[in-house]
């Protein structure tokens, strides 16, 4: 096995283990974390197929093992939840160093993989940015729906605040990716994201 597939089987083998159940688009349930790491692999193939090693390991790390870091650990309120976030994203680039390390890779790669994960200086570290761009067109494709589902109280002002808020995170190269119609956007919410993109 080479380096890259022993990292990616230590991964998936981490994510499997995740309580959490998920349905995906065929109905067939998968551990939460696994389907999302999956499906973050899928989009990144879509958009940049000439990824490099870093780059593939980070989009499947981008979530590993999140289910053993909980929100309620942390206070409630917007304080509580930038700590939990800060704290999560540390969590995930160790893990995902750990992982590398054990399938023999260099200090270098390895640091390079846990800046990305970090979310480390997004707008200026490119690799950090495509985690970005390839995290925001999953939210997109797949969870911007059932997050609608799961918040009719949200008005049509509070949805177009979202989407600018997703879409400011993306590069120019992703918008267009987008735009190019190569995402799959939820027919529903399609009025006010061409609303909120205007």
């Amino acid at each position: 096995m080479s380096k890259l597939e022993t990292a990616i089987s230590l991964i998936d083998e981490a994510n499997s283990k995740d309580p959490n159940q998920e349905t995906d688009n065929e109905g067939k349930s998968w551990p939460k974390e696994s389907l999302y790491s999956f499906r973050m692999s899928d989009m990144l193939q879509r958009y940049r197929p000439d990824a490099d090693d870093a780059i593939k390991i980070g989009v499947r790390a981008q979530h590993v093992e999140r289910w053993k870091s909980s929100r309620q650990d942390y206070a409630e309120g917007r304080q509580g939840y930038l700590q939990w976030r800060v704290n999560l994203y540390k969590f995930h680039a160790e893990t995902a160093g750990n992982f590398m390390a054990e399938a023999g890779y260099d200090e270098e790669t390895i640091e390079r993989v846990k800046k990305a994960v970090g979310k480390r200086a997004v707008k200026v570290n490119p690799d950090a940015q495509i985690l970005e761009d390839v995290a925001s067109m999953v939210f997109i494709e797949y969870y911007m729906q059932p997050f609608a589902d799961k918040h009719p109280e949200y008005s049509e002002e509070k949805w177009i605040d979202i989407i600018q808020k997703t879409w400011k995170k993306m590069s120019d190269q992703a918008h267009q990716f987008v735009l190019d119609g190569n995402v799959k956007l939820s027919e529903p919410l399609v009025p006010v994201i061409q609303k909120a993109l205007s």
